[in-house]
């Protein structure tokens, strides 16, 4: 069977969901016994979001091959329980970039270079790469931004030229669009759907299969005019309506028929999905038995996508345990020793985040330092970890001026320094330690317990790491280095024993947490903090509703 290409475009507005869409209908053609992986296209010139502000693009997702990438791509390896790789996520920026040096190399012959044909077969490469492959079915490709989007255009060219490359019985375009209710109306409105799908007409692209996002249920009418204006068939129109978790959106379009009609479009093996797991698991998380409350201690809570696989990975690990977990976002900036007893009480753990810069370190300390004085199930993750052991070298071993050489460069006690490799770089894209590395944990430790297994990988972002010449001084006074790089005797995991909970980590756990594998570290976090809240009465029991049906 030769690969199957799906194109998913958006219209009308952005944040619509094309991501948990391509996600979706990813993870019911895996039910089905295809194999399937899911491709980004984003249209901005950066060569990759390493470089961007989270305030301005969110998290930067990292796969196992060091690649820095949209935060789409944590949602497909979350629903698909698939590993993504440096080829999964194309920008604009590295389409330019590859096409410019291979025209330094010569590679053109001298020819002019354009955006037709040398921009949009650079494309179609960068697509195909994954279908020649032989390891999928079927390649999903979302395309960022909206039809109309100057800067969209080089790839829904791309996309046009491609189906007729690869046979137009390859391929297939899923245009999500919004159906807006105007409440003054009284009504849905169809028409900015039928302008997006006239402005896809235009680019030479139709539409085979519309997906209608709206706040309200679509009747008949509401369809058939759809489809009678957008040149699709009746079926064809799929609702997206608001659901109680992006986990359950997978199972209404099953209701909906999408991948039945995806099925039937590319001749694809029609066998039933099995979504008995799926199905346990949105139970697990629409309907636990109590919920708790843990503090996210970050500089850029204002922005939650920020830490959108930590999030995430909170939810898995409360599917587990039978609990909702309840974020409470807490400005590190805001925090100080001063109010931190108010501003973290009630929480039954506190997880401290990842990130760049000085910053509301030093709130980022007293959220440390109130955890491990008050048995407060404690997790600090990369920037959060060093700042655990930054506390820990002030307040127990006595070295009042200890820092990280991020923040000051004349500390004394530089408990936290740049990594060696790192001292002499210069540009900043792509250059940190990136990606999966080995960690070998120590017996007798919580990650241990939880990972069940002497060695584990897991996945780097940071330059800087704890100070191997200093690290003496806080084995001393109690502090446990349980996972260690064996390549490098660099330190990725610190522990204190006479604590309920308490474990930093150098690298980034949530970005491995899946709906079928949730990461073993978050699990027993959140183990630990329904302990600590059932011990002191912060753990609030919940009403189950009815279960969800099939």
């Amino acid at each position: 069977m030769s690969t199957k290409y799906i194109f998913v475009t958006g219209g009308v507005t952005s944040s619509l969901g094309k991501g948990i869409i391509c996600a979706s209908l990813g993870r019911l053609l895996i039910a089905r016994g295809l194999k399937v992986t899911i491709q980004k296209l984003d249209p901005y010139i950066n060569v990759d979001p390493g470089t961007m502000n989270p305030y301005e693009h969110g998290e930067v997702y990292v796969t196992d091959d060091g690649a820095e990438t949209d935060l789409d791509l944590g949602h497909y390896e979350r629903f698909l329980d698939i590993r993504t790789s440096q080829t999964n996520n194309v920008t604009t920026g590295r389409i330019y970039y590859d096409v410019i040096t291979k025209e330094r190399q010569g590679a053109y012959l001298g020819k002019t270079v354009q955006v037709i044909p040398h921009i949009t077969d650079e494309i179609q490469s960068h697509v195909l790469k994954l279908g020649k492959s032989g390891d999928y079915d079927v390649v999903i490709v979302e395309i960022g931004g909206t039809v109309g989007d100057i800067e969209s255009l080089p790839y829904i060219e791309a996309v046009r030229q491609l189906k007729y490359n690869v046979g137009r019985q390859n391929t297939l375009n899923i245009h999500l669009t919004l159906v807006p209710f105007l409440a003054a109306a009284g009504e849905l409105k169809t028409k900015p759907t039928q302008h997006s799908v006239k402005t896809l007409l235009e680019s030479g692209l139709q539409p085979d299969i519309l997906v209608c996002r709206s706040e309200h249920s679509l009747d008949e009418s509401i369809r058939s005019k759809v489809a009678r204006f957008c040149n699709v068939e009746r079926e064809d129109v799929i609702a997206s309506i608001d659901a109680r978790s992006i986990y359950e959106v997978p199972l209404l379009m099953k209701e909906e028929g999408l991948d039945q009609r995806v099925i039937e479009k590319l001749n694809l093996p029609a066998t039933e999905p099995n979504l008995e797991s799926w199905l346990g698991f949105v139970e697990a998380v629409c309907n636990p038995s109590g919920s708790i409350e843990i503090a996210l201690v970050g500089k850029y809570v204002e922005h939650h996508d920020s830490y959108k696989s930590i999030v995430e990975a909170f939810i898995h690990a409360g599917a587990v345990n039978d609990c909702k977990v309840k974020v409470k976002w807490l400005q590190s900036d805001d925090l100080t020793s001063e109010n931190i007893m108010e501003q973290l009480h009630g929480v039954s753990g506190v997880l401290v985040a990842p990130g760049f810069g000085g910053r509301g370190i030093e709130g980022k300390l007293a959220a440390v330092r109130y955890a491990r004085e008050n048995k407060i199930p404690f997790f600090g993750i990369c920037l959060g970890m060093q700042c655990a052991v930054i506390e820990y070298a002030r307040n127990v071993c006595g070295w009042t001026d200890a820092n990280s050489t991020e923040f000051n460069l004349d500390t004394e006690y530089p408990i936290i320094d740049i990594m060696p490799d790192q001292k002499d770089i210069e540009n900043m894209g792509g250059t940190m330690r990136l990606g999966k590395y080995a960690c070998k944990l120590e017996q007798d430790s919580k990650a241990l317990e939880a990972y069940g297994k002497e060695n584990v990988e897991e996945r780097h972002r940071h330059r800087y790491e704890v100070n191997n010449n200093l690290r003496y001084k806080l084995t001393e006074n109690g502090m446990k280095l349980t996972g260690l790089n064996p390549e490098r005797d660099l330190v990725e995991i610190v522990e204190i024993d006479e604590h309920p909970w308490f474990v930093g980590v150098q690298f980034h756990p949530e970005l491995r947490s899946t709906v079928s594998n949730p990461q073993p570290l978050f699990v027993d976090f959140v183990k630990a903090s329904v302990k600590h809240a059932k011990s002191n009465d912060l753990f609030f029991s919940l009403k189950k509703s009815a279960a969800i049906n099939s």
